[in-house]
């Protein structure tokens, strides 16, 4: 006879407690340490159950809330169309990341089946190009700086905002030779070369220069895209990650053979802030920048 694993049977329960109306469209269902201690199982079978539910479509992560039971959408009152299915995809992404992001899910999210999908995307790759058009043109950039340096911190400022509200965005955008070809995407490109016109760089030094800070803001984004994929997977926050890895970083380093590392780190020294370390690096980059176009006047 086989036996069901802990993790089925804990998401049948969490399942039964959805259909019956005990946990509502927008609910908390239990975290995974509130699974652990409901039904004594680690916390890796909790973060199973909890997988369970969110492929099937019930429940998505709610950032700074926890995971919550999704409200079901209505055919009769909203239709399918390109948008409504471009703009569950984002919803679907922005919670869960896009790995998560498969054409089940979103027939699942919009109350459709799979194949009344390709009625309006031929597959997945053109929904996320779509998805990512979309992300891209939520805010505009708006006119143009005349001074080049004001430009090019702006639009960087601008790109990070699109990765922060779309974390999955950074890696949708990874490719430098296969860029996503979308009409939002080619007019920020365009707002940057524009913000460098007045310049003597080369046309071509003027492409590194845009394609320089933008690889600068998507590693960042790609970073914390994955932290918060971290955070949600382990159900760990950075803080507990670092008290409970800290004695393996003390092993290593009290052999004496870092020093230089330990006198930035050592005794509390040193808290990594990405936002401090954007503005560093942005900084940094705009004064390269600045220097090259300085000697290219000379």
């Amino acid at each position: 006879m086989t036996t069901e694993p802990p993790y089925l049977a804990i998401a049948a329960e969490l399942r039964r407690r959805v259909r019956s109306g005990e946990l509502s469209p927008g609910d908390r269902v239990p975290s995974t340490r509130a699974i652990t201690r409901e039904w004594g199982v680690a916390m890796a079978t909790a973060t199973k159950a909890l997988a369970v539910l969110r492929q099937e479509g019930l429940v998505r992560p709610e950032p700074g809330v926890g995971t919550v039971v999704i409200t079901p959408a209505d055919p009769e009152t909203a239709p399918l169309s390109r948008e409504r299915l471009v703009g569950a995809a984002l919803e679907l992404a922005d919670a869960e990341g896009l790995n998560a992001l498969t054409m089940r899910r979103v027939a699942t999210a919009v109350g459709v089946s799979t194949m009344a999908l390709y009625r309006h995307v031929p597959g997945k790759a053109e929904l996320v190009r779509l998805m990512a058009d979309t992300a891209c043109g939520e805010v505009p950039l708006g006119p143009v700086p005349t001074e080049w340096r004001v430009g090019l911190e702006r639009g960087a400022r601008w790109l990070r905002g699109v990765y922060s509200r779309h974390r999955w965005m950074a890696h949708a955008m990874a490719s430098f030779t296969r860029p996503v070809a979308t009409p939002n995407a080619m007019a920020y490109t365009e707002w940057v070369l524009r913000s460098l016109r007045g310049t003597p760089l080369t046309r071509t030094e003027k492409l590194h220069a845009h394609l320089l800070i933008f690889a600068y803001v998507q590693g960042l984004s790609m970073a914390a895209d994955l932290e918060e994929q971290a955070r949600q997977d382990t159900g760990i926050s950075d803080g507990e990650w670092m008290e409970q890895n800290e004695p393996r970083f003390d092993a290593i380093q009290a052999g004496g053979s870092y020093p230089e590392l330990n006198s930035v780190t050592g005794d509390g020294g040193f808290g990594l802030d990405l936002d401090a370390l954007f503005e560093f690096g942005l900084k940094r980059t705009l004064d390269g920048i600045a220097s090259m176009i300085d000697e290219t006047s000379g």
